[in-house]
């Protein structure tokens, strides 16, 4: 099974707490092109539900959703954030308790959800869907716990995204998290999987990219990618001078961003 949807490592290695995920957002924060902003963009798509909404979030993470928009978000809506690692969880929870806002907090995996049917105007899918071994048990699932006319809001990335990295990552690793696996629910094969459990579906994307001018914030998203048991520590060395290379010769390193979000309605 490819490590990409083992939940048994997603939970105790690459998920086990949020350094892994910390690592990758702060290049995207500090480098992104577009300067709006991911979380910002996402949540823009969230306002138009209505101001007493049940929303839950699917592989919450540590939260950065609700933390980059908590002065956004409406007194009445009641959120509960889910991931399945307990440690994504505790790092969601230390990131929002300081806000003085309600939130529930629950362990779940997506393909067997812990509530009724019709429980939710909304469900959120940030990046995790291409995680979950079975997407139809899972998709079967959150159609079943949203209310009639709720609506589903998944994010994914697309061709090419990160390749300048990721495709790199497989020569310095026995057995690295490559963006390989992501295949099973990208931009552009994601519509036809909702398709069959919704109507409406519709895709927006992003338009951003990376230009990396520091090495280290770079390496530590490398490193994030990589059990430490696997990582080829010489050949991780020899990728990490070749980028310096490129930094000194063009001040940067390019990186090819694509990522966006469907919006699918029961």
């Amino acid at each position: 099974m490819s490590k990409f949807i083992d939940q048994h490592y997603l939970k105790t290695d690459q998920y086990r707490d949020s350094s892994n995920l910390d690592a990758r957002v702060v290049l995207h924060q500090r480098f992104s092109v577009n300067y709006y902003g991911w979380s910002r963009w996402v949540f823009d798509h969230l306002v138009e539900l209505p101001v007493d909404a049940k929303i839950l979030e699917l592989g919450c993470g540590p939260a950065y959703l609700w933390k980059d928009n908590i002065s956004r978000v409406p007194a009445g809506w009641r959120i509960t954030l889910s991931d399945l690692s307990s440690g994504m969880l505790d790092a969601a929870w230390r990131n929002l308790v300081v806000t003085g806002r309600a939130f529930q907090f629950k362990e779940i995996d997506a393909q067997s959800i812990p509530f009724e049917e019709e429980t939710f105007d909304a469900v959120i899918a940030n990046h995790m869907l291409y995680h979950v071994p079975d997407k139809v048990k899972a998709l079967t699932e959150i159609k079943r716990v949203l209310k009639p006319g709720g609506r589903l809001v998944a994010t994914t990335v697309g061709s090419g995204h990160m390749d300048e990295v990721n495709g790199r990552l497989q020569g310095i690793s026995r057995g690295s998290f490559v963006r390989v696996a992501v295949v099973s629910f990208t931009l552009e094969n994601g519509a036809e999987q909702l398709k069959p459990f919704f109507s409406g579906v519709s895709l927006s994307r992003y338009e951003d990219n990376l230009r990396v001018t520091e090495l280290k914030p770079l390496i530590a998203y490398i490193r994030s990618m990589v059990s430490v048991s696997d990582l080829q520590e010489d050949k991780l060395e020899t990728l990490a001078q070749e980028f310096k290379t490129s930094l000194e010769e063009n001040g940067e390193v390019f990186v090819t961003k694509a990522s966006g979000l469907f919006e699918a309605v029961k």
